[in-house]
Formats: structure tokens, C-alpha cells, sequence
């Protein structure tokens, strides 16, 4: 039987001081509300699943591509689809309320593997990382 979840009764979890995270999840796609602190830094990365990020308040700064060769800026009711294996790096600019789904679900979100986000002395390097598989 299908049931109504509304985010205000989802539990918020803290990644670290500067991201928090609400999931919501099925078989095959998973869905997360997140709020970000200014200067927050999602390192580059890229993972097998498709994902769609909206923008709810704030501007993202995103870089496309292995040596980050697209930037995209994503303000409030823009969307972008991000093809899975995409390297992609995100700046928050001004605290950002942000919603991103994934096909299929984040594995490593689920069971808390997502060191990328975690430690932030690694994610300040940079580096290229394939997350998720």
C-alpha cells in the first residue's frame, strides 16, 4: 500500500556543520532535500546514476567534465540533468536549499559511505573520485 511522506516528518541528518540531508527513497530512485552552508564545496565526483538537481534558494555553481571544462550556474527554479559518469563539482553561493533525485538510489548515502562529503580535508584537494558503484 502506498503512503503520503511529507519532508517535515522525514528526519534531517547532519553530513557535517555545513550540510544537512532529508532522504526519501524506493526500489529504483531516491530523492534528498538538502540545505548547505555559504562555501560549501561538493568535490568532484561522478557516479552511475542519473541525477536531477532543482534548486530551491541560493545559487549553485556547478563544473562539468573531468578537467571541469562547463560551468553552470543554477539559481532559484532552474533544474539540470546530470547524465550518469558525469564528473561534476558544486560551489554553494549564499546558504542553498537544493533537491536532487537519483536512478537508481544512492547506496553509498544510504549506508553512510559518502566519504567524498564527509571528510572535508580530502574533499579540499579536489580530486577526481567515482562514488556510488
Amino acid at each position: 500500500m502506498l503512503s503520503k511522506i511529507n519532508w517535515d516528518n522525514v528526519p534531517t541528518e547532519e553530513v557535517t556543520p555545513s550540510m544537512f540531508r532529508k532522504i526519501v527513497y524506493g526500489e529504483k530512485i531516491m530523492i534528498a532535500k538538502m540545505q548547505f552552508k555559504d562555501g560549501f564545496l561538493v568535490p568532484l565526483h561522478n557516479h552511475i546514476h542519473e541525477q536531477v538537481t532543482q534548486c530551491i534558494s541560493g545559487q549553485m555553481r556547478f563544473w562539468f567534465g573531468e578537467n571541469k571544462e562547463q560551468v553552470m550556474d543554477l539559481f532559484p527554479g532552474d533544474v539540470v540533468v546530470i547524465p550518469s559518469n558525469l564528473p561534476h563539482e558544486a560551489l554553494m553561493i549564499g546558504d542553498v536549499e537544493e533537491i536532487d533525485t537519483w536512478s537508481p538510489p544512492r547506496q553509498d548515502w544510504l549506508d553512510k559511505t559518502d566519504s567524498y562529503l564527509r571528510d572535508k580535508s580530502k574533499d579540499d584537494k579536489a580530486s577526481s573520485r567515482t562514488v556510488g558503484q
